[in-house]
């Protein structure tokens, strides 16, 4: 797809759903570009912006850009509502897209899933190195420690500990799900585990151990948890000729190629750069690597498939 030119941002309405921390976090990202009609939906009193009540206020605002980053369990009944008011709109939900798998059909307007990891230098360079090779082998590793999420409230109150808003580690950290389908296409489960197993006081799972493979690779594998103290995010790929290490918290890379050593490192790249360039990729209508509506659906049925395989 031939990329369009740069939009000038300053003219442009958004709209946000929610202004819990994620809320936040988008706000502050499309304020430093630039962005100043900025307008947010939220029950909270005291906000920097214009603020709306009811959602049948949208229509009045008329915005450019949409983003849902409400609690996940909303987002099915939000986006139904902007789908069947407005059209011709740019909107960006939060991921996971829902809370369960849910049928919508998206005519109107043009969604995008948050999940911006795709968008990592390390997972852009991993997905241009394995094209067109074999690949046997391929883990995925998310594990952090709920508690430290974050600093204002307590984690059992949040939405990330609450099987009601939608949280759980197979739903809130299937970032690792979106990018092994973006990078080897669909495949089949073999095995699932997906239960909540530490001390942590919520309702929801804490761990996944999910192993698949497909016609190219024969081991497939994900691991995720909410309970890990020290940080971890790894991927690992072994196939012919290449062998690929990256660490997304360290932006590191190491790759053997061919018996050539390389090591790439990103030692500035936040998770504001992520962001960033999600929202100028999708005002630019620049989509190549976002991830589409369609996109999130493949993720939620993968979803639903490994929570029937461990009820099993």
């Amino acid at each position: 797809m031939k990329k369009s030119k740069k939009k000038d941002l300053k003219g442009i309405k958004v709209l946000i759903l929610g202004y819990g921390s994620i809320g936040k976090k988008h706000s502050l990202v499309l304020q430093n570009m630039g962005i100043k009609k900025i307008y947010v939906y939220s029950k909270q009193k005291k906000l920097p912006f214009v603020k709306i009540n009811n959602l049948s206020e949208i229509k009045k605002i008329n915005p450019d850009y949409i983003i849902i980053a409400s609690n996940t369990s909303d987002h099915f009944s939000q986006l139904k509502f902007i789908e069947n008011k407005l059209k011709n709109k740019l909107i960006l939900v939060e991921k996971p897209i829902f809370n369960k798998f849910e049928k919508l059909k998206i005519k109107n307007n043009k969604v995008f899933v948050g999940y911006n990891l795709r968008l990592h230098p390390a997972i852009s360079l991993i997905k241009n190195k394995i094209k067109n090779r074999k690949i046997w082998y391929a883990s995925a590793t998310c594990g952090s420690y709920l508690p430290k999420w974050r600093n204002n409230q307590h984690y059992s109150l949040a939405h990330s500990a609450k099987k009601s808003s939608g949280g759980g580690v197979l739903l809130e950290l299937s970032h690792e799900l979106d990018y092994f389908l973006w990078l080897f296409k669909e495949f089949k489960i073999q095995y699932a585990y997906n239960s909540k197993i530490s001390n942590l006081k919520i309702n929801t799972d804490d761990i996944l151990d999910l192993k698949g493979s497909n016609s190219k690779i024969k081991y497939l594998n994900i691991k995720l948890n909410y309970f890990f103290r020290q940080p971890v995010r790894k991927i690992v790929i072994e196939g012919f000729d290449i062998s690929i290490h990256a660490d997304l918290i360290k932006n590191s890379l190491f790759i053997i190629e061919k018996n050539k050593e390389r090591k790439y490192f990103w030692p500035h790249f936040k998770s504001f750069n992520l962001y960033k360039k999600q929202h100028e990729n999708i005002l630019n209508k620049d989509s190549n690597n976002l991830c589409s509506y369609e996109d999130s659906m493949k993720v939620m049925k993968l979803i639903k498939q490994i929570k029937k395989v461990k009820s099993n």
